[in-house]
């Protein structure tokens, strides 16, 4: 219970929170329609998909020359390598997050043109990101996961803080680390002198 408390004492959960309650109710309003199953199922998966993507190729970019976006970078995620139990870098901040699901929404709308639609599938974005956010939070603070399978995924990101930033991108799931060859053995994987410090990394890279 201390834990489920301090996870939703943050103002950006506690925002995330409140925006996919209210989406969700409206869905639920109007599930009488079969198709907004099936977009809050895509909304999922979509996130469940770029999670991975999003960790490896925009988190672990090259830092940006300009200070502004290094500054955003740095925020993001370098900090969060450097400092990896802060409390104040584990989430992602809503400024980041909802210009996401929103851009993501929007597209789905003008695809559909169904605006159910688009806020069913935003309702699952949400769903997951919100998974993901308490996964994480697990991973860094000092719980002990209550399944082997969510003790499997703790240990397999902090093998990605701790011993090498090049591998195990997942979080909720080691799907894309397995297909694109991230997924390693950890005894077998060196430690990198860099994984607490990306933008040293990826500078000299």
């Amino acid at each position: 219970m201390k834990y489920i408390k301090e996870f939703f004492s943050i103002k950006d959960i506690q925002i995330t929170s409140i925006t996919f309650l209210t989406l969700l109710l409206i869905t639920l309003l109007n599930l009488t329609n079969g198709k907004l199953w099936i977009a809050m199922f895509l909304g999922i998966v979509g996130y469940a998909v770029t999670e991975y993507l999003i960790h490896r190729f925009l988190f672990h970019m090259k830092p940006p020359r300009k200070n502004f976006l290094l500054n955003l970078m740095k925020r993001i995620h370098y900090h969060h390598h450097a400092h990896p139990n802060d409390l104040n870098l584990l989430f992602l901040p809503v400024w980041y997050s909802f210009p996401i699901f929103i851009t993501a929404g929007i597209i789905v709308f003008f695809i559909t043109f169904d605006l159910m639609i688009a806020i069913a599938f935003t309702t699952g974005v949400l769903a997951y990101l919100l998974y993901y956010e308490w996964s994480h939070y697990v991973a860094h603070r000092p719980i002990t996961p209550l399944t082997p399978w969510g003790k499997f995924m703790k240990r397999m990101h902090l093998w990605h803080h701790y011993k090498n930033e090049q591998f195990w991108f997942g979080v909720t799931h080691p799907t894309f680390d397995v297909l694109f060859n991230t997924y390693k053995n950890e005894k077998k994987v060196e430690k990198s002198d860099t994984v607490r410090d990306l933008e040293k990394k990826q500078l000299n890279s």
